[in-house]
């Protein structure tokens, strides 16, 4: 093998000794996936570690690696007692904690042992983490000698000794427990280790911007030296000082939950890195609970490699937070942003718009505007923004408004005063350019045709010399060179030429995009100090107009449509013959169709242009007042719905029929004013133009700094003179002119994230962002000195207070709740709950106590605050859907009503655990918690009549829906058929009027996976290298922003009759999708949910086979009792389905059982073995929760702390237990409201605590609330399970029907070829998935329950029946003879269409041949071959010929 210096020796920068160079690679191994290389190397001498670790580094650093390791091999006969901190050095670095126990030891070695006499204790330690093999296995490898390593000396020390705290205790923190502190205590720790007092910075803060006397240190001493920037930082930068922002923070305990392992993520916007603190929860990490986002720290540490994370990290030994000083707007007068985008601007903004609004509060401004790209979607975000201020003391006033894509639809083919029929003079012309801007390209030729009496008289062309070179893709499209024009007349000659073929300035003139043709004559003339006074007509325009059908309206398209040929496309001379012959066919078709023969009518002639192909500008519009935003909400549901291509246009017609309330601005580069001066319009055109707004708008010059680049412009000259033309239009016509920022993110240095965004979506140009940052008010005067000081504070400063002050301080969604009405709700609910009490409950004609006052009080509540109406609504679409033949499921919390449950809406009975008699309704109720579940009661007899009880009741409190007093808008889900959906939304319709009843609008927004995406590709594209704190840092910059929009699957939102939606939100299609006949809200629906109606009219599987079981067997699914003992064995065992676990590869019996099916859930059951229905009430919970079973009740279970009966399991049910267990009922309530939300650690009190204490709840109860983070309700587990008893009731007793019903409904990914060939097919597929491991796909996990479903329906001893063209069904799996028969849908690649159409035609006629199939029905090729091959076709031929030979 090679000399390391041969290899190595070119990438050291440090030289190593001879010795080691000289060394022989015996060994190398490199991986590209870990991107770590191993370097075995025989040495004849030892060399220090240190040495080692150097090189390491140095070629970690040289070959872009994240580890390098040099394996030694020395000589056996090296090796002494004194390699001994050699092995230990090395453990260390390697990251096992042995620092501090080794010093001061000493060894002897015998040849095959080394013992080491300690002086500092740890031997438990050291036994722990396999220290002694750990050496034994280094001396191995390096000196090939096997070593045995004993302890003796100092093994033990005791815990309360200083040596224990320094060493055993470091390396092995305690366990992280509760224990509830004593007031005096828990001040006393706050006091001392949470919240030290500021001090003066202790670290070289220069040039930094940190408030002197603000850093408070958090970890360790304070943090010395001068903070180097981030980007220049690495692993061989040894210990440095940074700074940056804290941008996420990761707590995480280790699995024995001994150690805190703290990951800070913070960013000086060079770079970015994550700090790890790896410790015992003790007094010198409690400080860095106090560390939140956003702070600014200052830190000092070493930067390592984690082995963890396969990453560079930093291992700060000091951490203190700073104050940085932030940016302040410190003008004394201050202005008003008039032009601000939020996230809700789809791909372009990226701030949410409440961080903007505070951040305009902080600067002390007075007003905000928020004005999206044609949405309203922010809205809700800035109204909650303003109250949180308010709230708090401040004041500020949002101006609602949009940024919208306005559309000029008046018909402005003619442009000038020229009259006169179609015989006068008319000069038909085109022009050739260097390039596209008037003001700085110049013409390089000019044709000319003339008309007179509509016949061509005269024709001229001249090439122009330019007096530049003409762009090489411009020679390419036009083929004029420069060659053409170098003896070519200048500009002011060819003009004169042109001037006098036309006869003068007063001529007609006809162009196609006669604005783009008559600029550069404009211009031309004003720099040859010639008049302009033409009249144009442009045939685009009349090409629109006339020739809707055509979808461009190009030169050569129109010539093409109008049948004139071939010609020579984009010259001079061309274009404007073959024009002249389109302008004299278009004055035909004014003449004979429009009756039009003069210039002035042509305008008024021609019909209205089509809004979604005429070119958009950008146009503001702010709310004035409420009849203002009732008209932005009117203008941006048309533009959605009526006008949508690409964006929401607003045509200038509906503009007009709805301005009142609106104030219109100019807006930005792409507004109609800007644009006409860029393409060098007359005085007099942008004074039209300009009379049309209510304000005028300039921006800093940056802005548009894109132009020069594009060559629109050819300095910042040019745009200088742009804004101040507009001044001066302000002047002349006395209109308002501000300058606004078009703020698209919050600071200079976010337009990273805008460029990543943008890059993502292919633009070139993405790195070349313009500042569209919020600025100051200084920071804008500065903008706008070129104007003079008093003009820019008129427009930075004046004119945008004056703007704000027209503005009326509104809420974009009315307070209150707006619910729609039914005449005589309250007295129906009434009625109906009373009736259906009184026949469960009414023994001779008496209602029990306990059921009186729960419907009482809850009727009381629920017509006290208006809320009869909800539940009557949705007693009337349950009603209808169980008309159709269709049961209907509830969902969430509605279950904890009884009036939802006596109303018909719930099945769920809330009541406690009880005996009721159906026939003379004597009932009996167990009110001491001892029973969790009606349907846990043992079967009785009703002592007063001898009929058998029905047991009921899951104990769930009123409370937990409505909230304490009763008073919380009710959210009532209910689970209707996906095959009935469709007719409960039609109902909803008929119930409240097609006008007032919508589809709930969602907002999609840019996730945090898919900004990773973007910022790889960004990297990439770029060769960037990044840590992945900051491409972290970078991910979360770019999400949250807005891609499109949807709707909920089941939402209906319900205008009350009384309003019009536009008094609440605009409307628009989903996903913007102009073809759909769905209209949603514009504001997601969470934002209109406790203003108007939602009702969740949700699509579920559940009632579908409901249906089907009932039709298939004649049993109603409400007769199937709920604690029948062989159902109930399916949670724990296989045995009632007459298989076992070998035989289907499965534990319980619940494979197909909704919330019971998952490997997850069955692992639950195995564990938990539920006995009762109110065991599977925790399962539910525990299984919907978060952190309640993992980490939670599973250890407790695990632990026999407790069984599955009494953990935590649903939220209800700490409510229930701890009013049992005696607290004051809201107390219970209170406690169960913090716990279910996350919130016990920070807001359950001492008083909580103590009272939990006293009424006798256990310490592992308090300990597991304090775990959890999200509680699922109680009656939303118990209707799901009512669910899953009532299947697998017939999964017991009605198999057959059972499996025929999950395949029906279910059956996406059926395999029916596994399934007719049997069970050895069917578990060989699913061995071969299995086999994958975890890379199974989402679809692969599909297919295997699905198979697994088939197996145990095959062992069971079904069989699947082959589809037949003529006993099939188009897609219901039919029970014959005891099979099952697939349907023509089992098979892949037969959708529902061509099923269906194979099934219907087989019932009305046989089939005599495949070609009768296909001509029959229409189906493809590729259907009638897997018909074939699934053996339906039998001896069917091909051909319906008949042969005679």
């Amino acid at each position: 093998m090679a000399l390391f210096i041969e290899l190595f020796g070119d990438y050291l920068e440090h030289p190593a000794s001879d010795g080691f160079l000289q060394g022989e690679i015996c060994g190398l191994t490199v991986s590209r996936e870990k991107r770590q290389m191993i370097v075995r190397l025989k040495l004849d001498k030892l060399e220090p570690f240190a040495v080692f670790a150097t090189v390491q580094r140095e070629l970690c650093t040289a070959f872009q690696l994240h580890e390098v390791h040099i394996w030694p091999r020395y000589p056996s006969s090296l090796f002494t007692c004194d390699y001994l901190p050699q092995i230990i050095e090395r453990l260390g670095n390697m990251g096992v904690p042995v620092n501090g126990f080794f010093n001061g030891c000493k060894c002897d070695y015998d040849g095959t042992t080394l013992l080491i006499y300690m002086t500092h204790g740890g031997q438990e330690h050291l036994e722990e983490i396999h220290c002694a093999q750990k050496i034994s296995q280094i001396i191995q490898q390096e000196f090939d000698l096997k070593v045995q390593i004993d302890f003796d000396g100092v093994l033990d020390i005791t815990p309360d000794s200083s040596l224990y705290h320094n060493m055993v205790e470091k390396a092995r923190p305690a366990p992280i427990a509760y224990t509830p502190p004593a007031p005096h205590e828990k001040k006393a720790v706050v006091e001392d280790a949470v919240c030290p007092a500021a001090e003066k910075l202790s670290f070289d803060a220069e040039s930094l911007p940190f408030e002197p006397n603000s850093m408070v240190t958090l970890y360790g001493k304070s943090p010395k030296g001068k903070p180097q920037e981030m980007a220049q930082v690495n692993i061989e930068s040894g210990a440095v000082t940074v700074w940056g922002d804290v941008f996420k923070i990761d707590r995480r305990t280790s699995r024995d939950e001994k150690t805190l392992i703290l990951s800070i993520f913070f960013t000086d916007y060079t770079s970015s890195y994550c700090a790890k603190v790896i410790g015992r929860f003790d007094k010198k990490m409690k400080g860095l609970e106090q560390l939140k986002q956003g702070n600014t720290v200052v830190m000092h540490g070493m930067i390592e490699f984690d082995r963890f994370d396969h990453e560079n990290v930093m291992r700060p030994d000091s951490i203190a937070v700073v104050k940085k000083v932030s940016r302040k707007d410190l003008s004394e007068e201050k202005r008003v942003e008039l032009h601000m985008h939020s996230n809700m601007s789809a791909m372009d903004g990226m701030t949410p718009a409440a961080k903007l609004v505070q951040r305009a509060y902080e600067f002390g401004h007075k007003a905000v505007a928020i004005t999206d790209h044609g949405v309203a979607q922010a809205f809700p975000d800035c109204m909650n923004a303003v109250r949180k201020i308010r709230k708090g003391g401040g004041n500020i006033k949002v101006i609602y408004g949009v940024e919208a894509y306005f559309v000029d639809d008046m018909i402005h083919a003619v442009s000038g005063s020229a009259k006169g029929d179609f015989n006068s003079k008319i000069i038909v012309f085109d022009i050739e350019t260097t390039g596209l801007s008037a003001a700085t390209e110049r013409i390089t030729e000019i044709g000319a045709v003339k008309l007179q009496n509509g016949e061509i008289v005269d024709r001229m062309d001249t090439f122009v010399n330019p007096e530049r070179a003409i762009p090489y893709e411009i020679t390419k499209l036009t083929g004029i060179t420069d060659d053409d024009v170098r003896d070519a007349p200048s500009e002011a000659e060819a003009l004169q030429m042109f001037y006098q073929f036309c006869g003068g300035d007063d001529a007609v003139l006809v162009a196609h995009n006669a604005s783009f043709d008559t600029s550069f004559i404009r211009q031309a003339a004003r720099r040859s100090g010639m008049s302009y006074g033409f009249t144009a007509i442009d045939t685009v325009v009349m090409s629109r107009s006339l020739f809707p059908e055509l979808k461009k309206h190009k030169l050569d398209i129109v010539a093409k449509h109008l049948g004139l040929g071939d010609f020579n496309h984009h010259r001079a001379c061309d274009d404007a013959e073959v024009l002249a012959k389109i302008f004299q066919k278009m004055m035909g078709i004014l003449k004979s169709e429009k009756a039009c023969n003069c210039i002035e009518k042509i305008n008024t002639s021609l019909a209205a242009v089509d809004v979604k192909k005429s070119p958009m500008y950008h146009q503001i519009l702010l709310v004035r007042n409420y009849e203002g935003l009732r008209n932005l909400y009117k203008l941006i549901s048309i533009s959605h719905l009526d006008y949508y291509s690409k964006k929401p246009r607003i045509p200038k017609s509906k503009l007009m029929e709805y301005r009142e309330g609106l104030i219109v601005g100019s807006a930005c580069e792409a507004g109609q004013l800007y644009r006409a001066i860029s393409q060098g319009k007359s005085w007099g055109e942008l004074c039209r133009l300009a009379k049309f707004y209510d304000y005028l708008e300039i921006q800093p010059l940056g802005n548009n700094e894109f132009m020069i680049r594009n060559n629109k412009v050819s300095s910042v000259d040019t745009l200088k003179e742009y804004n101040e033309t507009i001044v001066r239009l302000g002047e002349k016509l006395n209109i308002p002119v501000v300058a606004t920022c078009d703020v698209h993110f919050m600071d200079a240095g976010d337009a990273k994230f805008r460029a990543i965004l943008m890059g993502g979506m292919g633009f070139s140009d993405a790195d070349q962002q313009a500042p569209l940052y919020f600025r100051t008010t200084d920071e804008m005067l500065k903008e706008f000195e070129y104007l003079g000081a008093e003009k820019a504070h008129e427009v930075v400063i004046t004119n945008t207070n004056l703007i704000a002050d027209m503005i009326e301080d509104i809420k974009p969604i009315p307070d209150g709740t707006f619910t729609p009405t039914i005449p005589g709700s309250d007295e129906d609910l009434q009625r109906i709950t009373w009736e259906k009490a009184k026949a469960m409950y009414g023994y001779q004609g008496q209602i029990p106590e306990l059921v009186e006052k729960r419907l009482n009080r809850e009727l009381g509540s629920i017509i006290k605050h208006g809320f009869a109406v909800l539940y009557m609504i949705a007693q009337k679409l349950v009603a209808r859907s169980e008309e159709g033949g269709y049961h209907v499921g509830s969902r969430g919390s509605v279950g904890s009503s009884f009036v939802a449950t006596m109303a018909g809406i719930s099945e769920v009975n809330p009541l406690p655990p009880h005996y009721y008699c159906p026939k003379c309704q004597y009932s009996e109720f167990i009110t001491d918690g001892s029973v969790g579940s009606g349907f846990d009661l043992p079967e009785k007899v009703c002592p007063k009549c001898g009929t058998t009880f029905k047991q009921d009741g899951h104990d769930i409190p009123f409370e937990t829906f409505l909230g304490f007093d009763g008073d919380k808008a009710p959210d009532i889900d209910l689970n209707f058929s996906g095959e009935y959906q469709s007719q409960i939304h039609k109902y909803t319709e008929e119930l409240f009027g097609s006008t007032h009843v919508f589809k709930a609008g969602t907002i999609s927004t840019v996730a945090e996976k898919t900004a990773y995406g973007f910022v790889k590709k960004y990297a990439q594209e770029r060769g960037m290298v990044m840590t992945r704190a900051e491409e972290e840092r970078l991910s979360l910059g770019c999400t949250g922003v807005k891609r499109t929009t949807g709707q909920h699957p089941g939402g209906m939102v319900v205008v009350p009759s009384n309003h019009e939606v536009y008094d609440f939100t605009a409307v628009q299609r989903p996903a913007d999708d102009a073809n759909s006949d769905i209209t949603t809200t514009h504001f997601d629906f969470h934002s209109l949910h406790d203003t108007i109606l939602k009702l969740d009219e949700l699509g579920h599987d559940v009632p579908t086979m409901y249906k089907y079981l009932e039709d298939m067997t004649g049993i109603d699914v409400n007769d199937v009792p709920m604690n029948d003992s062989k159902v109930m064995s399916l949670f724990v065992s296989t045995e009632a389905l007459g298989v076992t676990e070998e035989d289907i590869g499965c534990n319980t019996g619940t494979l197909g059982i909704p919330e019971f099916g998952t490997n997850f859930v069955r692992n639950m059951l195995i564990e938990a073995q539920p006995k009762n229905f109110s065991d599977l009430l925790q399962i539910s919970g525990l299984s919907h929760g978060t952190d309640v079973w993992l980490g939670n009740a599973q250890e407790l279970i695990k632990n026999k702390t407790c069984t599955i009966s009494n953990v935590i399991g649903t939220r209800d049910s700490i409510m229930t237990y701890l009013l049992h267990k005696g607290l004051e009922p809201k107390m219970a309530f209170k406690i169960m409201e913090i716990t279910r939300k996350g919130n016990a650690p920070r807001l359950l009190t001492e008083e909580h605590m103590s009272a939990m204490k006293e009424h006798g709840v256990p310490q592992w109860y308090v300990d597991s609330c304090l775990k959890i983070k999200y509680m699922f309700p109680k009656a939303h587990a118990a209707a799901y399970d009512i669910a899953s008893i009532r299947l697998c009731w017939f999964k017991v007793y009605h198999p057959l029907a059972f499996y025929a019903v999950i395949f029906t409904v279910r059956g996406d990914d059926f395999d029916a070829e596994a399934a007719v060939a049997g069970k050895p097919a069917t578990k060989n597929k699913m061995q071969n998935l299995l086999a994958l491991g975890n890379e199974r796909t989402a679809k692969d996990e599909g297919v295997l329950t699905m198979l697994q479903i088939i197996h145990e329906c095959q062992a069971r001893g079904i069989q699947f029946l082959p589809v037949d063209l003529y006993k099939s069904h188009y897609r219901v799996y039919q029970v014959e003879d005891k099979k099952i028969r697939l349907p023509f849908m089992s098979l892949k690649g037969v959708g529902e269409a061509a099923a269906k159409k194979l099934w219907e035609a087989a019932k009305n006629e046989d089939f005599i041949s495949a070609d009768d199939i296909t001509n029959r029905t229409g189906v493809s090729k590729s259907v009638i071959e897997m018909l074939r091959s699934a053996g339906a076709l039998g001896d069917l031929p091909e051909t319906s010929q008949v042969s005679f030979f």
